[in-house]
């Protein structure tokens, strides 16, 4: 796009409340105020692609579960007008916002109104409170997707989701992934490139798709080994190819097969084969995402041995084939 170019103006609304997650707020924020330095080069404020506003009960400061004060710019109650994209952040606090009343008639009527509608992490609980979500698919943080799934069976739940786009409707995992959703937003309207160079100044590793885990074998690696495990599971996470059986497993952490699986199971979340599956996926994933190395290698170096053992174990984690996974998210 030349600065000489018409920019049209969208409206970003992020709906705040007390107790919400300072990140959930700012970090997709952030994202569309970098994108207006790139999406028509130099440029006087007036012609931002993006005008940013938070929203939140009374306009003013508002706490954020960290002791942070955000100021908000408007009311919910004083009549939205004009949005084109509505975003409704996360946090502790978003269990008492889901009952007030006033933010979820302003939902329904956004619903008809703003052009797309996007939560971040347990933002989702506010959606589905407002009916937004019934008979759509959705995601929320990991921690609270059982919960999530209990209070709104009327939503459809998909657990292992970075985001999931259910028409105009959108909802992010937890915390950072509203950044991988803004992103996305971003790349809707602008395309890929513009979205890579915020991803880039942001300092983001890698532009993760909504199709994504959110699951890390290795953040659960590291979280489980302080415990009777010594540093195992993520002995297991840096040596994908080697003998992962439970037999062997046992014989490492010096247990017996019976109490190492229950020990396994207790400190890490998951059964032993299980936490070894996800860990070769992620070490497949990235291998499939990142490099041009043949099936067969990736089969060998992610430690499945052969390509027939990794699509299906592929199938029934991800539900795509590893050459699919390469065509939506390789390089």
């Amino acid at each position: 796009m030349k600065p000489t170019d018409k920019i049209e103006t969208r409206r970003i609304s992020m709906i705040t409340y007390d107790n919400a997650q300072v990140l959930d707020v700012t970090g997709p924020l952030e994202v569309f105020a970098v994108a207006n330095r790139f999406i028509a080069g130099e440029r006087t404020p007036d012609r931002s692609a993006y005008q940013i506003e938070i929203v939140a009960e009374d306009a003013g400061p508002v706490t954020m579960s960290s002791g942070i004060r955000i100021v908000a710019d408007r009311a919910w109650a004083s009549g939205l007008t004009g949005i084109d994209t509505l975003l409704v952040s996360g946090g502790i606090g978003a269990y008492a916002a889901s009952r007030n009343a006033a933010l979820q008639r302003v939902l329904r009527e956004q619903n008809t109104l703003a052009r797309r509608i996007a939560s971040i992490c347990t933002g989702s609980f506010v959606l589905a409170e407002a009916g937004l979500l019934d008979g759509r698919r959705a995601v929320t943080h990991w921690i609270d997707c059982e919960r999530f799934a209990r209070d709104y069976p009327a939503v459809h739940v998909e657990p292992d989701k970075i985001f999931v786009r259910d028409e105009h409707v959108y909802s992010s995992a937890g915390v950072t992934a509203g950044i991988d959703l803004a992103l996305a937003l971003l790349e809707e309207d602008y395309g890929r490139k513009i979205s890579l160079q915020v991803a880039k100044v942001l300092v983001v590793f890698m532009k993760r798709q909504g199709g994504q885990s959110q699951f890390s074998s290795h953040l659960c690696a590291q979280v489980g080994s302080e415990g009777s495990l010594q540093g195992l599971p993520e002995w297991i996470a840096e040596n994908p190819c080697s003998d992962l059986s439970v037999e062997k497993l046992a014989e490492r952490a010096a247990m017996s097969e019976r109490n190492f699986s229950r020990v396994f199971t207790r400190e890490i979340g998951m059964p032993p084969a299980r936490f070894v599956e996800r860990v070769r996926i992620d070490c497949a994933r990235y291998n499939l995402e990142n490099d041009a190395l043949t099936l067969e290698k990736v089969a060998e170096n992610s430690g499945f041995g052969t390509v027939e053992r990794m699509r299906r174990t592929f199938l029934r984690h991800i539900g795509v084939l590893p050459g699919a996974y390469r065509k939506r998210f390789g390089i």
